[in-house]
């Protein structure tokens, strides 16, 4: 099995932390494929990487600017059996890949079942402390896992972006990454959306039944998070942000697959992460009340944010029926 790897790039602001997931992959156990580097609409970045990386493919994004653009260029210039997509401020550890092999591995006389595996993904704080604030159950928000997920391998309904892995010929079967979900820039003011990687696997399992995602904890990655992501501030954005992707994710696959797994985690995990937060907090951990608070605050900004997003869908539907029945 021939595992090609994806690293998404765009700013230079970034250049320590791509040399150092760049010297991850190069320490794997079990070297890629190859390496592809897509640069993200950025000249400059783009010669640098190829003076510095000549031996790894650099490439411009040729699709739409942001990151469902970038990762689809990125498939389009793979040759590899799989495609493993790290994100650029992040590092694997060294049985990475191996572990990606291992649960995609086909018995003979069997097809591929399953399609996509996604990694476990541990922060790295800048500040080398967890903030006593904030709940595992939304370590999401910075693009790890979170509380909830299975400990061992499993299926699961979607895996997360920044470390994952699929069978390069599904992903262009199911016509690739969608922009306007994903990371991008909604008017004048820039959001931390995300979803690209939820809407992608649900529309994918969809049109290939049983077809299977797997989560294997043993393809490890630590996620780079600086002191900007630990606020509170930030917290909140992100949690509005996911809402208006879930927003968007649940019009392009419908609302049953895609808010089936948000249901079952804000109502079974999230209350328990709630009373386990006063719990500490009556054990003496007086944060715990402050880790209760944030999780309430964040399904409460999660659920505002979809609702707003849902909101504008249907102004712009009815908008459109308008159109179209004023053209007729």
């Amino acid at each position: 099995m021939n595992i090609s790897v994806v690293i998404c790039v765009y700013t230079e602001d970034r250049w320590d932390d791509i040399r150092a997931a760049v010297q991850s992959v190069r320490s794997q156990r079990r070297q890629p494929h190859e390496l592809i580097l897509v640069v993200d609409y950025n000249p400059d970045l783009h010669l640098r990487l190829k003076r510095e990386y000549a031996d790894a493919i650099v490439v411009e994004n040729g699709h739409e600017r942001g990151l469902s653009g970038g990762k689809n260029t990125g498939v389009a210039t793979a040759t590899g059996d799989v495609v493993a997509f790290l994100d650029d401020d992040a590092v694997a550890d060294a049985e990475w890949l191996e572990a990606f092999a291992e649960a995609m591995r086909v018995e003979p006389g069997t097809a591929p079942a399953v399609v996509g595996v996604g990694g476990l993904t541990r922060p790295m704080w800048d500040s080398g402390d967890r903030p006593r604030w904030f709940p595992e159950e939304f370590d999401w928000t910075i693009g790890c896992t979170y509380r909830g997920l299975p400990a061992e391998r499993k299926p699961i309904r979607n895996v997360m972006g920044g470390n994952a892995a699929f069978r390069r010929e599904v992903v262009g079967e199911v016509g690739g990454f969608h922009s306007g979900i994903g990371r991008s820039v909604q008017g004048r003011k820039s959001r931390p959306l995300g979803c690209e990687e939820t809407e992608f696997c649900i529309r994918l399992s969809q049109r290939r039944p049983g077809s299977i995602m797997m989560f294997e904890p043993r393809a490890v990655i630590g996620h780079r998070v600086p002191a900007s992501r630990a606020t509170f501030r930030y917290f909140r954005s992100r949690c509005y942000a996911e809402g208006l992707s879930k927003a968007l994710v649940a019009q392009s696959v419908g609302a049953g697959d895609g808010l089936s797994s948000e249901r079952a985690h804000a109502m079974k995990t999230l209350p328990a992460g709630a009373l386990r937060g006063v719990g500490d907090a009556l054990r003496g951990d007086l944060a715990g009340l402050a880790r209760a608070g944030a999780i309430v605050a964040g399904l409460a900004w999660t659920t505002w944010g979809y609702a707003v997003g849902s909101a504008r869908l249907r102004m712009r539907g009815n908008r459109a029926g308008r159109t179209i029945e004023h053209e007729r």
